[in-house]
């Protein structure tokens, strides 16, 4: 630019084709993805960068620049394709002296350049001389000689070629896929745009109808009108903001007359005498988003209608023709048909053999094609040379990162913009459009320049994002500010995992085998780098020795860490671990190093100890500072203090640092703009008593953006914030609600079974093992199959649309989908038969994944046939497989919550917000709960006020009706029509309702010892909370006060934690110091549990002085009197001796306990865990649901928890209630059991087995004392059928004669 500035316009054009040999070329036809990321745009608009590279090349003649000097060489190198990428790397190979080759297979050079992009934006004779420029190094193009007709790798090695570079281009046509497109006048985009460039067309007459919206569709519909053609229209099924093509081409087009039809669709050519004479087509409209974020096309039925047109160019996307390389060239390619290549080197699977520009990444743009080029040409180099290929090279960046500051009070200046040609001379001929820049425009935009190290070109994410997430047409999508109307917003922003990087201290950014716990997540993922298998980075060796590091820039107070725990690390690193050692094909030594394992979630201790206990991971309670590698042998050195003091030095493989989360910067900056507080950790500032309210009413907050938390604590935060923000819109409920239109179910009954079946590549979790080719190859041949295809990820959304389709096409009227498990997947792919009008019951699912490649990963022929057998029954049972209904019946819109605790108030509280009556049933005298006898929450908050604010709103609600006293003693019903006895002040009440909230509570663990309840100075927690509440005088008298925690918790009999206590006992020590100062106060624990932000009180403490000791479980703790005194003796697990402790106040942090006989779990049918708590029907996906339909738990009836946990499950589980009551009519499942009450012996095995009460007695009719079923009730299971003496019940979608069916399908095979 500076150059440019200066006049010197031939330094310029030097300095631009040191790296761009076309530099003419590019100037006209580049998309300029350098100007995107222009600074200049924060001023006024981008830089005309392509521009002012087109300016410089056309002022200065590029032959008069002097030639390189090269130093001759014998080496040959043979280029396949004369487009960008091989001229480019021609360019650089000639400079580099080696003789060098290009075959091309068109009769002229420039590959798509030449015959992809019309004269009018390139003119053929600028092309030509920058062409020239490029064989006046010595380098030979050979036209006409096609790869694989003319010449083959093997004879261009056998003549003395070094190196081949494939740079072939993407040359061949996408199809339609619609009925009779090879009709005569149907002419793919690629071939017409060839066609025309090279003279084969040379009028087009009529009509023209151009299929596409990207850049070659623009192209052809130019390039038509100015061939003749009357009328020339653009059919694109998206919207003009959707449309891939650059804006400005667009805009050309329209300007030149051409019709642009939006949200318009191909369905059939319609054709007369052989000929097409009209485009079949059909309206769209903007369904969800696809995988490339774009809102996908769905057709509008009955809108279809007729384009009449001469000639048809579909022009929707190219591919690469591969086929000259199937064989025996040694040379693979990828998912996509590309060539595969090194990202960095170029290099294909063949030693010797390079590949770039379009065949390797598909079709792109042509400044890509020329830096894979450049790339390939060093790799070619150094490849002859016999060096590195990767030394000192990365993946194609953009190099400068740091950018000088921008200046205030920067003048605006426009940009400038090239004069054009008449528009009369543009649509007549095909000269070109834009004239370029003067001089003086040229010059005044380069002064423009901000200097500040921006490089040039970019959209190399494009091309390493495999997953096809990043696309040229999601880069090019332009954001578009949309203003939408809400009564609430819930912000879930997530967070961040902390980077090592930050504040390396552990050699992270140095040493390839030290990785962070989301890396090694990636490294035992069967989709990562290494395919499942656990490798260490730095020579793909099986680690023997792995480490884990605990809180990796968490509970740190230092430079670039975070004061707080992240509350998610130590189960996860177990979890890796544990899995590690499943992975290792040896006895991996597993070794987590600790400050406190903080396994406080439910059943997580239960986790810990399996691990530690049974899989023999190795838990060193010890702060690791720093790693030392040994460089010759990759082992990472730590030394560490064990628990005796000892000082100790191991090496590992593998060191795994668990990070922690962090709030997202990008996050923080916005939300800031937006008002809304946040604490000094970045995290949404909330109350314990609202937990998910921000401080902005009406906006809410949940997940890791308002702390750090699990999955299943982030899914109750969600659920909980609908339900909240729901209740700020009960009264628009349904206003705004879009009801899917649904096809009409096609009735299949007595027509032959045509089964689809569909074998999913599951990435490389399947295909990793199972051969699929061969599986779907033999599903071909089994009886009813009409249609087999694979797939690379059955479950996206783009595979579900072309199921859809092919369901259709084929006329399917039975789906098998070979792939994982149906618990995940099967309600998904159902959805997929229902949109193709299919009864979703006449789907199977065969789990290859969970149960061949998983299972026998190491024996992949064994994986491919039990593949084939399970594959073989589901076809088999999918071949009698009969359409089931589903029977409908309406909701009571009412709601029965157990437990006037805080959680079932917030519950009945929030259900009534919501509009619906509620039922709160306490079998005290009173509303509270635990929290009436709660003092403090651990962020200071008054619980007994809040406590007296939430009764008196409770009970002077119209919508709430509480019951004290009372107890239930009688359940019937089911899901929307629930009918509960509640005993209350000796009268029965029978409660009609249509969901269930159980919030039925724990209660404190009175322990036995300790002089409990002989001794007055001895109290649990929740009793000192009582006495802060009561404000009792002796507490000031205190001198010295002992917590001793896990009384009750973590023993064999209760081996979990209660959550709860360690918090509970740090704030009570706390507010001990604030009432007497001098009062010594010590906690005896054994890993010291303050989660997430809590960690903060737990520094507190320390710094006020309170003393923490851990003791020894292992070992008594004893309390005794002593003259009349209190003394506790235990063991200090640091110093490995007996200590003694005389108090005056003996605090036991007893557990939380359950009712482990509810009688509520038999009356509703819920289950109960090992330790008695409610178990949920996912403990991540549905954390307050019962696997019983429309009953919900929350509070301690779940699990421990703190107060602003159990409000937050409260409103999360009325959240869920709603999503059943706001249906109003619900929709039994259509496999349910049924009986024959003909054959029925009326025994009553199936009453006595059924888990869920569906069957009963008929009580009256001709089958009175016969068993029948409740669907409603029914799950499906099969017990009832299992249990059935007379044979008189069967399973719908499961019947006898499916299942023997399956078992016989396996006698054929043997």
């Amino acid at each position: 630019m500076a150059l440019i500035a200066q006049g010197k316009h031939t330094e310029a054009l030097e300095v631009i084709t040191r790296t761009l040999p076309l530099p003419g070329v590019l100037g006209r036809i580049c998309p300029h993805p350098c100007e995107d990321v222009c600074r200049r745009k924060d001023v006024d608009e981008p830089i005309s960068i392509c521009t002012l590279k087109r300016f410089t090349a056309d002022q200065v003649d590029i032959h008069d620049l002097p030639l390189t000097e090269v130093t001759p060489r014998d080496e040959k190198v043979a280029i396949i394709g004369a487009g960008p990428a091989g001229l480019t790397a021609a360019y650089f190979l000639a400079q580099d002296g080696f003789k060098v080759t290009i075959f091309e297979a068109l009769p002229v050079a420039g590959g798509m350049l030449r015959v992809g992009i019309p004269d009018y934006r390139l003119p053929p004779d600028v092309l030509d001389k920058e062409i020239e420029w490029i064989t006046r190094l010595g380098v030979e193009i050979k036209f006409n000689t096609a790869l694989g007709r003319d010449i083959t790798i093997d004879s261009l090695m056998g003549a003395g070629y070094k190196s081949v570079y494939l740079a072939v281009g993407c040359h061949a046509n996408m199809k339609l896929n619609i009925p009779k497109e090879d009709t005569e006048g149907v002419i793919p985009g690629v071939e017409f745009l060839r066609d025309a460039a090279l003279g084969d067309i040379k009028e087009v007459k009529g009509n023209v109808a151009i299929v596409g919206g990207g850049d070659v569709a623009i192209d052809a519909a130019r390039s038509a009108l100015r061939l003749g053609a009357d009328k020339v229209s653009i059919i694109y099924r998206r919207t003009r903001t959707e449309m891939p093509a650059r804006e400005e081409e667009i805009e050309d087009s329209l300007e030149e007359g051409i019709e642009i039809q939006f949200l318009m669709a191909p369905v059939e050519v319609m054709e007369k005498d052989g000929k097409a004479v009209g485009l079949k087509c059909i309206k769209m409209k903007l369904g969800t988003p696809d995988k490339s974020g774009r809102r996908r096309p769905v057709p509008v039925e009955g809108s279809e209608f007729v384009v009449d047109t001469d000639v048809i160019i579909p022009a929707i996307g190219q591919r690469t023709d591969t086929t000259f390389l199937k064989g025996s060239t040694g040379v693979d390619l990828d998912r996509w048909n590309n060539i595969d290549v090194d990202p960095v080197t170029f290099e294909t699977s063949r030693n010797g053999v390079f590949a770039g520009g379009d065949a390797q990444t598909g079709p792109w743009i042509a400044i890509g094609a020329v830096a894979a080029g450049r790339e390939a040409a060093i790799s070619i180099s150094r490849y002859i040379d016999g060096s590195d290929l990767k030394k000192g090279r990365k993946p194609i960046d953009i190099p400068q990162k740091n950018f000088n500051p921008l200046n205030k009070d920067i003048p605006k200046v426009k940009r400038a913009k090239m004069p054009r040609i008449s528009m009369e001379a543009r649509k007549t001929s095909f000269a070109e459009v834009e004239r370029g820049l003067s001089e003086a425009a040229a010059v005044t935009e380069a002064k423009k320049c901000l200097n500040c190290m921006v490089c040039c070109e970019c959209l190399e994410c494009v091309k390493v994002c495999k997953a096809e997430a990043l696309t040229l047409e999601t880069h090019f999508e332009k954001d578009t500010p949309i203003e939408i109307d809400v009564g609430s917003i819930i912000l879930t922003p997530g967070g961040e995992p902390y980077d090592p990087a930050r504040h390396d201290i552990y050699g992270y950014t140095k040493h390839p085998n030290v990785v962070t716990s989301m890396e090694f997540e990636r490294i035992l993922s069967a989709s990562g780098p290494y395919g499942g298998h656990m490798v260490r980075p730095s020579d793909h060796k099986e680690p023997k020795k792995i480490a884990w590091l605990q809180c990796i820039g968490s509970r740190d107070v230092h430079v670039g860490a975070n004061g707080y725990c992240s509350g998610v690390c130590c189960t996860y690193a177990i979890k890796e671990a544990m899995l590690a050692k499943e992975h290792s094909n040896e006895d991996l030594d597993a070794a987590v190093f600790y400050i406190d394992i903080r396994t406080y979630g439910k059943d997580f201790e239960r986790y810990y100890n399996r691990a530690k206990d049974e899989q023999g991971v190795r838990f060193i309670k010890s702060k690791v500072t720093r790693i030392d590698p040994d460089e010759e042998t990759g082992m990472q050195i730590i030394r560490y203090v064990d628990e005796t003091g000892k000082r100790v030095e191991e090496e590992f493989d593998m060191v795994v640092l668990s990070v922690g989360l962090t709030a997202s910067m990008q996050t923080t900056a916005q939300v800031k703009k937006w008002g809304i507080d946040l604490d000094h950790y970045n995290f949404a500032s909330s109350s314990s008593f609202d937990p998910v309210q921000t401080s902005r009413p009406g906006i809410y907050a949940c997940g890791i953006f308002q702390a750090p938390k699990d999955i299943p604590s982030s899914v109750i935060d969600s659920s909980a914030a609908a339900g909240v923000a729901g209740s700020r819109l009960a009264e628009s409920r349904w206003t705004l609600t879009k009801t899917r239109d649904v096809p009409d179910e096609t009735d299949v009954r007595g027509d032959p079974p045509r089964i689809g079946v569909f074998v999913c590549r599951c990435g490389t979790n399947i295909a990793g093992v199972v051969d699929v080719p061969e599986v779907a190859e033999f599903a071909k041949d089994l009886p009813g199959v009409a249609h087999v295809e694979e797939n690379m990820f059955s479950c996206s959304q783009d595979t579900q649309d072309k199921m859809t389709e092919v369901i259709k096409a084929h006329r399917l009227n039975r789906v098998v989908v070979a792939a994982c498990t149906p618990k995940t997947h099967e309600p998904l792919f159902q959805e997929t038969l229902i949109n193709a009008g299919i009864n979703k019951y006449l789907f199977e699912m065969a789990n290859i994944r969970n149960q061949c490649s998983w299972v026998h990963k190491d024996d992949p022929a064994k994986a491919t046939e039990k593949s084939k057998d399970i594959l073989r029954m589901a076809v088999a049972k999918a071949m009698l497989q009969e359409p089931l209904s589903e029977s409908t019946m309406e909701i009571n819109p009412s709601g029965l919550v157990v437990g006037g605790g805080v959680s079932g108030m917030a519950a009945a509280k929030n259900l009534s917000e919501q509009g619906y009556q509620t039922f709160l049933v306490e079998k005290t005298d009173a509303l509270g709960g635990q929290a009436r006898y709660l003092h403090e929450t651990w962020r200071g908050e008054d619980i007994q006020e809040y406590l007296t604010r939430l009764t008196a709103a409770v009970q002077s609600d119209d919508n709430i009706t509480v019951f004290l006293n009372a107890e239930i003693t009688h359940v019937d019903g089911f899901v929307g029509n629930f009918k509960t006895t509640v005993s209350c002040n000796g009268e029965d009440n029978v409660l009609e309702h249509g969901v269930t909230i159980i919030a039925s509570g724990a209660s404190e663990f009175k322990p036995d010892g300790y002089l409990y309840q002989e001794d007055t100075r001895v109290v649990t927690g929740l009793e000192l909370q009582q006495r802060f509440i009561d404000k009792d005088p002796s507490i000031k008298e205190t001198d010295t006060a002992v917590f001793v925690q896990c009384v009750g918790s973590r023993i064999p009999d209760r081996p979990y934690c209660s959550k709860v206590c360690c918090t509970q006992s740090i704030k009570s020590a706390l507010e001990l110091k604030g009432i007497n100062p001098q009062m010594n106060v010590f906690i005896l624990y054994r890993d010291l549990r303050p989660y997430g932000l809590r960690e903060d009180l737990y520094r507190t403490a320390r710094t006020e002085g309170i003393v923490f000791i851990r003791y020894d479980s292992g070992k008594d703790l004893n309390v005794a009197l002593v003259d009349g005194g209190l003394k506790v003796s235990f063991t200090d697990r640091v110093l490995g001796r007996m200590m003694e402790i005389q108090p005056e106040l003996l605090v036991l942090a007893s557990a939380i306990v359950p009712d482990s006989k509810n009688p509520l779990a038999q009356m509703y049918k819920i289950p109960q865990n090992a330790d008695g708590f409610f178990a949920e029907a996912h403990v991540k996906l549905r954390p307050v649901d019962f696997a019983t339909d429309g009953v919900f738990v929350c509070g301690l009836a779940h699990a421990p928890k703190p107060i602003d946990e159990s409000i937050v499950q409260g409103q999360a589980a009325a959240s869920r209630a709603v999503t059943v009551l706001a249906k109003k009519v619900f929709q039994t499942s259509g496999i349910v059991a049924e009986t024959n009450p003909v054959h029925c012996s009326s025994c009553g095995g199936c009453v006595s087995e059924c888990p869920y009460s569906a069957p009963s007695f008929i009580e009256e009719g001709p089958f009175t004392g016969k068993a029948q079923i409740n669907p409603v009730l029914c799950k499906g299971c099969g017990l009832c059928v299992a249990s059935c003496r007379s044979g008189a019940i069967h399973l719908k979608g499961f019947d006898n004669d499916q299942i023997f069916a399956q078992i016989f399908s396996l006698d054929e095979a043997v």
